[in-house]
Formats: structure tokens, sequence, C-alpha cells
């Protein structure tokens, strides 16, 4: 049996000009996790994780702390499928219309708008998003462009299937990604629906990792969202 350690990217730069990089925060995380890992002498086989910044990043500093320790970490292999959902489009494009015809994310957007403490504004944005993507996940209201859910869900499994796939048996596999393709990697362990998968994915902390086993014909759920390198709750972040 091998064993996948799914790991959601550490913190990235919400609310500033450009989300999609690591804050000082997350760039902490991610060595905490390397020397966490190196500590316990965990060796991988195959890394590898999806194109954005922040997943790359990640993986690469988590990747120097192993060097420091004298010790291997495979080279990256970089695989669109593990990319997020398009989250921030979908906001953009569906938004404007929501607020005129919902009344909850009209006051939900509200709420946001009034909000001007850095951690009061990123709970109330996170209420708004959720409710936003919850509506676009059932469809409620037109993709404008956006890949589906439906579509999304399937470059994630599609990925999952070629990337475990490729290696040898009794091998250790890690892949640095995004909350969404951890939620349907529990989804395709635990047969949850889309709204459930979707759940699951705004419990997944800042670069904490979920251990999958994993054999040709089966693939099942270890452990979740596990954080044991951020034993300050100062270090523990979901956005």
């Amino acid at each position: 049996m091998s064993r996948l350690l799914l790991v959601r990217h550490a913190q990235a730069s919400f609310l500033g000009q450009t989300y999609d990089k690591l804050s000082a925060l997350g760039e902490t995380q991610s060595r905490l996790l390397g020397e966490f890992w190196a500590r316990h002498k965990l060796h991988f086989d195959r890394v590898c994780s999806g194109p954005c910044v922040r997943q790359k990043d990640t993986a690469a500093i988590v990747a120097a702390a192993y060097r420091r320790m004298n010790l291997a970490f495979p080279e990256l292999l970089v695989l669109p499928e593990f990319d997020e959902y398009q989250g921030e489009a979908v906001m953009e494009r569906s938004l404007p219309a929501l607020i005129e015809s919902d009344r909850e994310i009209a006051a939900l957007h509200s709420a946001f708008q009034a909000s001007t403490e850095p951690r009061a504004r990123r709970k109330t944005f996170q209420k708004l998003f959720e409710a936003v993507i919850g509506r676009w996940v059932e469809e409620k209201i037109p993709s404008n462009s956006v890949e589906p859910w439906r579509d999304f869900a399937a470059r994630v499994d599609q990925g999952l299937t070629k990337f475990l796939g490729g290696g040898e048996s009794n091998e250790r596999v890690g892949i640095f990604t995004s909350g969404g393709p951890i939620g349907l990697a529990v989804q395709r362990a635990l047969d949850l629906s889309a709204q459930n998968a979707l759940r699951v994915s705004w419990m997944a902390q800042n670069s904490s990792f979920s251990e999958f086993l994993f054999s040709r014909d089966r693939f099942t759920l270890s452990s979740f969202n596990a954080a044991p390198h951020l034993d300050d709750p100062a270090l523990q972040t979901y956005r």
C-alpha cells in the first residue's frame, strides 16, 4: 500500500494586491512543515504541485528545509490538474448581479464592506465567499466563462489517477495544492456529495496535510488536516 500526503498551501496574501503569493506567515508555516517532516525523516519518492505560485513556493520552502538538514527531496513536478478552481473569477463575475437579486448575498456583502479590522474582514469575506461559491457549485448561478465545478472536479480526479498511477508500489508521494482539490480527494475517498466536498475544503488549514492510502483499486482516507508543526495558535490560519 502506498501513501499520499496532500498538502494545502501555506497562507497566501489575502486581500493584498496579489493573492497568489505567500505571506510572511505563510513562508514560516512552510518552513516549519519542512523542518517537522525532515526531523521525522519522512522520505518522499515523488512530489508534485499545482501551477499556482503559492502551491509551488510552499513545496520549494519545504524542499529547502530538507536540504538544510542534508536530506534528499524529490524534484518538483508541476501538474495543472491540481490548480484551484477559479473562485476569484466566480466572485468578480457573479457578485454584482447577486447583490441585486439575493438578499443573503447583499447582507453578507454589506457586512464585508463595513468591516475594517483585518480579522473581521477575513471572517466576513469568508462567509460571503462560501455563500457565492456554494451557489456556483449547485449551478444556481451561471459559470460566466469560468470552468464549472463539475469540470473542475473531473480535472482533479484525472490528475489524481494520473499521478498516483505513475509510480511503484509501497511509495510515499506528496501533492502541494489548495483546499478545493483536497475536498475532492476526500470526496473520492468517502463518496461525498459536491456540497460536502466543498465544506471539507473550507476546513483545510494552511500548510496542513492529509494522508491517503492507495493502490490500484483502493483510495482511502487515513487522516485529515494534520498540522503538528503549528503548535502555536498564532500560526494557524485558514485564509
